[in-house]
């Protein structure tokens, strides 16, 4: 699933591409795709004759601005945007169009089909789920130790769910927790409440850096990434244990290990982030 830096990636090249095109019409293919207003039609009747102000972004979700509505697209597993000539052949996975007036069309591919958008009144996507709730973004001035802090002190799980939970952070996901966790040299089935300060500190270090540096090399291509102009991510190339098992340690060379944390694959090493 893509992560924050991956979703800022396409948000940042849906801005260059879709920015200031009116909506002539919408097509869809895939009506349970669309969870908000409940029926189709009336997603595609909102979004008529609308334009396309502003590109956002909140955790791993993509918000569509325009000047009535804020679209809210969540890309899922597989989910892609991509900008086509009116001419380019469909592919048999697009399941959303939005056609422009200047013969432009916006489609969104999804192969499993897991993707959703809500459409709302401007000004009322926060109010309700999915947007609700939400931790704060790790780049913003409400991300702070303490912040971190006071959340991990009020919870006896393991550090890796504790970090994938988006009610105290958003945006981070299944490769960036292990990285982090690997440069913090904290073991993911430490339990949250039993850091140190000093590793609190060096851990909310070690996830604005590494999310920091992933966005700057357009995210992680791990099996199908790609942005929306059909490049792939480099950070993949920077990995320090995701992916890696039974590859030497990049630090001290003891091979990684692969094991399950709350439900999920968690790579790291045994050796740098030893179980206190």
């Amino acid at each position: 699933m893509p992560e924050l830096p991956e979703v800022e990636t396409v948000r940042r090249t849906l801005e260059m591409l879709a920015v200031g095109k009116e909506i002539k019409h919408v097509s869809v293919f895939w009506p349970k795709m669309v969870k908000l207003p409940d029926e189709a039609e009336q997603f595609k009747d909102a979004l008529k004759g609308q334009t396309i102000e502003e590109i956002g972004r909140r955790g791993k979700f993509l918000i569509f601005y325009t000047e009535s509505f804020a679209l809210v697209s969540h890309l899922r597993m597989e989910g892609k945007y991509g900008l086509f000539a009116v001419e380019d052949p469909v592919d048999k996975h697009t399941h959303v169009i939005f056609h422009f007036s200047d013969g432009t069309e916006l489609r969104y591919k999804d192969v499993r089909k897991f993707g959703t958008m809500h459409l709302y009144e401007k000004g009322k996507e926060f109010e309700t789920q999915p947007l609700a709730d939400l931790g704060p973004e790790p780049f913003s001035e409400d991300f702070s130790v303490e912040w971190l802090s006071d959340k991990l002190k009020k919870t006896n799980r393991k550090i890796k769910p504790a970090l994938l939970d988006q009610k105290i952070l958003v945006g981070l996901g299944n490769i960036y927790v292990d990285e982090a966790l690997f440069r913090a040299k904290i073991h993911p089935e430490r339990i949250a409440n039993s850091l140190t300060p000093e590793e609190e500190a060096v851990l909310y270090k070690e996830i604005v850096s590494t999310l920091s540096e992933a966005v700057e090399k357009g995210g992680s291509t791990i099996r199908s990434y790609v942005n929306s102009q059909g490049q792939i991510g480099m950070f993949q190339l920077q990995l320090f244990v995701y992916g890696r098992k039974n590859e030497p340690c990049k630090d001290c060379g003891t091979m990684l290990e692969k094991t399950v944390v709350g439900g999920r694959g968690t790579h790291f090493c045994p050796a740098c982030q030893k179980l206190k």
